[in-house]
């Protein structure tokens, strides 16, 4: 089986020694993403609705780089420093996942990679050429 690293230039992930993800065969996994821009700078710090936003937007963009699309996943791991943001969650889910809904789990963590980061999601999709929706 084919395994193949997923790139995205620039890579603000570079700087920490990990990969932005993998494709394997008809499967992506992804990295946790975080509300940073290409810089690897922290977008909104103390604004969850500005991370939640930047973090979806590295999400798509990796999954892109890796031949999938938000449309394609089926299981993400949210990780919140607040569950008070739980309900927002669900809401954000709506806008950028389409019916049937991924797999999910939520967790509260009490701290992420910087303690500015509210918000992370790591994902499992399939690629675009061999999704079939349901």
């Amino acid at each position: 089986m084919k395994i193949q690293r997923i790139t995205v230039d620039p890579d603000p992930y570079e700087q920490f020694r990990l990969a932005q993800g993998y494709r394997v065969g008809d499967l992506v996994f992804i990295s946790g993403q975080t509300a940073i821009d290409t810089q690897g700078r922290i977008v909104g710090v103390g604004d969850f609705d500005a991370q939640a936003g930047q973090t979806f937007n590295n999400l798509d963009r990796v999954l892109r780089a890796g031949g999938s699309s938000l449309k394609n996943v089926i299981k993400v791991t949210i990780f919140l420093t607040d569950m008070s943001n739980f309900n927002r969650i669900v809401t954000l889910r709506g806008k950028w996942f389409t019916p049937p809904y991924p797999a999910d789990t939520i967790v509260e963590v009490s701290s992420l990679y910087s303690p500015d980061a509210m918000i992370e999601i790591e994902a499992i999709a399939i690629v675009d050429s061999a999704a079939e929706r349901i």
